[in-house]
This record gives structure tokens, sequence and C-alpha cells, in this order.
């Protein structure tokens, strides 16, 4: 017999996670976690999920790429008018999530969410391959659209336009840094007691950090 979706679960056994194993900073802590993944090879270890919500609180999702992290925070880029471009103009904050099955680990990340610099958004926009450049002028990102073939006339156009140009950045399109205020590294273990280190930001800027029941 098929297996129905109630059915489906696996028992995560290849490590645990305690308090004396892990850096006192957790940015450091998701060094080392992050280049064990780009060790491990997983299929792209910097994607994350991205859950924003609106001034009223309706929530919303979806995958993007993390492009650099620092002491500063965790960076992405993205239209600024698109959903998620205006939500978090409106409200702030957010959160992310990186899942790496294979290593049955997870890492939550919440906090406030600013726009980097213009320098640092112009120094990825142009270390970007042509056509995707070209891709952050002919997207209308989260508005309707009326057929593909129109959003496919518009890049053809672009790429006949700049032939041989250089292509400006534009100013709806750059980087987002959430700044966060807690982390969580979560290990898998087995029969679902698993592992779950709680960082969070204290007011003098020290990290404290906390085991929570799985």
């Amino acid at each position: 017999m098929d297996k129905t979706i109630a059915d489906l679960r696996k028992d995560y056994t290849l490590q645990g996670l305690s308090e004396k194993d892990v850096n006192s900073n957790p940015f450091i802590q998701f060094r080392q976690w992050f280049d064990q993944a780009l060790a491990a090879q997983l299929p792209e270890p910097n994607a994350m999920t991205l859950a924003t919500a609106t001034p009223d609180g309706q929530p919303s999702a979806r995958m993007v790429l993390l492009k650099g992290f620092d002491q500063r925070g965790f960076v992405f880029y993205t239209n600024y008018n698109s959903q998620k471009g205006q939500e978090l103009a409106e409200n702030p904050q957010a959160s992310l999530v990186f899942w790496w099955a294979e290593l049955e680990r997870q890492v939550r990340i919440c906090g406030r969410v600013e726009k980097v610099s213009e320098n640092e958004s112009d120094e990825y926009f142009y270390s970007r391959p042509l056509n995707s450049q070209l891709g952050a002028w002919a997207s209308h990102q989260s508005e309707m659209i009326e057929s593909r073939e129109l959003l496919e006339k518009r890049m053809q156009e672009l790429q006949i336009q700049y032939q041989n140009q250089d292509i400006s950045r534009p100013r709806h399109w750059g980087g987002l840094r959430v700044i966060p205020t807690k982390i969580e590294f979560w290990q898998g273990r087995s029969n679902r007691l698993h592992d779950r280190l709680l960082y969070t930001l204290s007011d003098d800027g020290s990290w404290k950090i906390a085991r929570l029941s799985p």
C-alpha cells in the first residue's frame, strides 16, 4: 500500500548540538555551518525562505538567495517595488529560514530590515551577468502581466538598446539587509527530540544562548 502523507517521516540521527560546541558569536556559528553546507556540495545552500508581513499582519513567504553576510546582518537583493519590497518598506521586520536537509539542520533568523548602501547595491549589480542586469529592467516584479511573450519582447528590446553599452542599476532595485535580534540553530535528533539553541541579542550588544524544547 502506498504511504499517505501522514506516514512520511524521517528519524534524524547524524549528530547533536550542545552549548559547549557552539561559538558565542552567532555570525561565526552561522559561518561554520554555512561552510559545512558548501563543503557538502548541497544544492543552493544560500537559498532561504524570506517571510514578510503587511502592517495589518498578513504574512507572505518566498524563496530568495543570500548574497552576503557579516556582523551587520544577512543581505539579499530584489526589486523594491515587488510585493516583498513594499511590505518591508511598510513593515521592516522579516524572518529567514535556511533548511539544509542533508545535514539535518535548520537556521531561523528574525530581525529588522534596512536597505544596503547605494555602493553595495551597485557593486553587486555590476557583478551580475549582463542578461541578469537587463532582467532587473525588464521585469516589473510582482505586477500582473498579460503574457510571457510580452516579457520576452521587453527583454529583447533592452538587449538591442543596450548593445555595447553600460547598463545602469535601476533605482528601484537593490539590496536589503536583515539585522538579526534572534538566531536559532536547529539540529535534528532521533525521536523528534531535536536540539534547538537560540541566540538573543541583549541591549548591551552581547548575545545570550538558551536551549529551547523541541
